[in-house]
């Protein structure tokens, strides 16, 4: 009898990643049962389905290593087994086949949304959309809009994976939004803390987009100023550009005696040192700024991930819409039990929220 993992001494995060066929096949009818009827299944139904034959003391020891690496657990002694918030979330995140959205609920929802005239009420239009999605999955259907003009008081960047990041909005009345942004992978964590430190100067009493101009310009006008010392520099013959090994450009500074001798040489180099380490502070600031105003797309969250409800045995489908300017100006989605029908509301949830923002913009 193989494990179902590659290897036994991986860890719970690796052995996630390397769960082998046999394995895969076992946990995802495991999961389909619970998402179809919402109850325990049994090494014995489990063997029934599997495509290759495998006897139920065989599926159990599978079901045992599954147990252990916290995909599944037994809600009672001698039940069946049930998909555990992590194994949910593995589920979606790695073996979840999306479905589309058929011609008849495209035209429904379509219909729907755009019933009300352009001089409607948004709010009755959302509304509508709120309720179809409830009507189509069963659900509970939400929508959230957001203020055009917020005002913060205070922004914090989180790394939760190396490529994803949380931007946490604090706004001067109390409200909080989380958006997930994509970050380069090798971006250090200083560099979000360092971010976040830089706006929280400058940020309180303003929106995004105020600040992410302000910066915006002072960055074009550091670009400027830094070229005019070094042009001066360079022909005074006191520096030159040199093809560095990083790929970028680097300045040369030569004729340190001369440099002496020349007070101001010195403090046109000393400005430009500060320039380089400021221009870099603020490119990384500017793109994590489009990153927070951009967001991303349709987002689920399983049980106690959904800390907005803080509702356990819950799961929420989200999907922001956009203005005409592509600004994120909502939220829509469905709440629903953790069985949802993922491969199915996904989807439908994401065309909706395509389907108001392409409203928006033709308003």
């Amino acid at each position: 009898m193989t494990s179902p993992l590659d290897s036994p001494d991986s860890s719970r995060q690796g052995g996630l990643a390397r769960l082998n066929e046999r394995s895969r096949d076992i946990f995802r009818h495991i999961v389909d049962s619970y998402l179809a009827s919402g109850e325990a299944v049994g090494s014995r139904q489990v063997s029934r389905l599997l495509p290759t034959p495998l006897s139920p003391a065989s599926v159990r020891n599978v079901m045992q290593d599954l147990e252990e690496i916290g995909l599944i657990y037994a809600p009672h002694t001698s039940a069946g087994r049930l998909p555990t918030e992590l194994g949910l979330r593995f589920f979606v995140d790695a073996m979840l086949e999306l479905g589309d959205v058929g011609p008849d609920e495209r035209e429904q929802i379509e219909a729907q949304v755009r019933a009300r005239p352009h001089d409607g009420s948004l709010e009755s239009a959302l509304g509508d959309a709120m309720s179809l999605l409830s009507g189509l999955t069963r659900g509970a259907g939400v929508v959230a809009t957001m203020k055009e003009d917020l005002r913060l008081k205070q922004i914090e960047f989180v790394r939760i994976e190396p490529e994803r990041a949380l931007a946490v909005l604090v706004a001067e009345d109390g409200s909080v939004e989380n958006r997930i942004l994509r970050i380069p992978s090798l971006l250090p964590t200083s560099a979000l803390i360092e971010a976040g430190n830089f706006l929280n100067a400058r940020i309180k009493g303003r929106t995004l987009p105020d600040v992410r101009f302000e910066i915006e310009a002072s960055h074009a006008a550091a670009e400027q100023e830094l070229g005019e010392l070094t042009a001066r520099l360079i022909d005074a013959g006191l520096a030159s550009w040199a093809d560095s090994a990083g790929g970028g450009p680097q300045l040369i500074v030569r004729g340190q005696a001369n440099l002496l001798q020349d007070l101001t040489a010195i403090e046109d180099l000393e400005r430009i040192r500060l320039l380089f380490a400021d221009l870099e502070t603020k490119k990384d600031v500017i793109d994590l700024l489009s990153r927070a105003e951009g967001g991303e797309g349709v987002r689920i969250f399983i049980g106690s991930e959904n800390k907005l409800f803080s509702l356990s045995g819950s799961s929420m489908i989200a999907a922001p819409f956009h203005d005409e300017r592509q600004r994120i100006v909502g939220v829509l989605g469905v709440i629903g039990p953790t069985r949802l029908n993922y491969a199915r509301i996904v989807p439908m949830v994401d065309y909706t929220s395509k389907v108001v923002s392409r409203m928006l913009q033709g308003r």
